[in-house]
């Protein structure tokens, strides 16, 4: 929910203008200056803003708002740094397989900067990194952040290429770019769930979140849909055994 909360404070802090976290968080996974496009465009969010200020919000107003945004942003990702659960093990076992890893993400190029060597003191060294800003085309639900990792790591045939996200325009990213798309369910900002609400929701509570969220993932084509990274493995074996009968995503 981190990045969630800091929309709703940028819009504060560059406008005096309040969204809801149920509004910040609808474009979630999109590159950070193209979300809050996408919610200046919003129907609701842009009925208020012209009765606030007379006329549309433009681009200029998009981008006092992402500089607002930014230093949050670096700031606040040092304190939100820690691994998923399982995704250690996961790593683990797919560098047993010889699978390469790659990592396309919404947040831009100062942002991971910030939290690639976090990631990395807990053991975790993507072999390919590409953030929302680094490529001229623009960001998700697009292809070019997937494919950039493809000619990064080398990989001879997309359709082997699996991209796994937490976020619609992150599984519509995988997509267009002709990958498997695995979906995660409860473990990102679509969920909502810190690691402590995580442990503490009931099966009741965890299920009615899986509901919703694997809804807005199979809506946007996700071939799977799993729970935590921590459940890869058994997505991938699937998709392993789908290839070896011949099919492609």
């Amino acid at each position: 929910m981190m990045s969630t909360t800091i929309f709703v404070e940028a819009f504060k802090q560059a406008f005096d203008f309040d969204i809801t976290l149920a509004e910040a968080r609808g474009p979630m996974g999109m590159g950070k200056w193209d979300h809050i496009r996408t919610l200046g465009n919003t129907p609701a969010i842009a009925e208020r803003w012209v009765a606030r200020f007379g006329q549309p919000m433009s681009d200029t107003d998009v981008s006092v708002i992402y500089d607002a945004f930014m230093p949050l942003q670096i700031a606040e990702v040092k304190e939100h740094a820690a691994l998923i659960p399982g995704t250690l093990d996961v790593v683990t076992l797919l560098k047993e397989q010889q699978i390469r890893i790659g990592s396309c993400s919404g947040y831009p190029r100062p942002v991971m900067e910030a939290l690639a060597p976090l990631a990395a003191a807990q053991g975790f060294v993507p072999q390919s990194i590409v953030a929302s800003d680094d490529l001229e085309p623009g960001s998700r639900p697009g292809p070019w952040m997937a494919l950039q990792n493809v000619i990064e790591l080398g990989v001879m045939d997309v359709a082997r290429c699996v991209k796994v996200d937490d976020s619609a325009p992150g599984i519509e990213e995988g997509r267009n770019a002709g990958m498997w798309t695995v979906g995660l369910a409860l473990s990102g900002n679509e969920a909502g769930f810190t690691l402590d609400g995580f442990l503490a929701a009931s099966e009741d509570e965890k299920q009615h979140v899986r509901q919703r969220v694997e809804a807005r993932l199979k809506a946007a084509s996700a071939h799977y849909v799993i729970d935590t990274i921590a459940d890869l493995p058994g997505a991938l074996q699937a998709i392993g055994q789908r290839l070896a009968d011949g099919e492609k995503p």
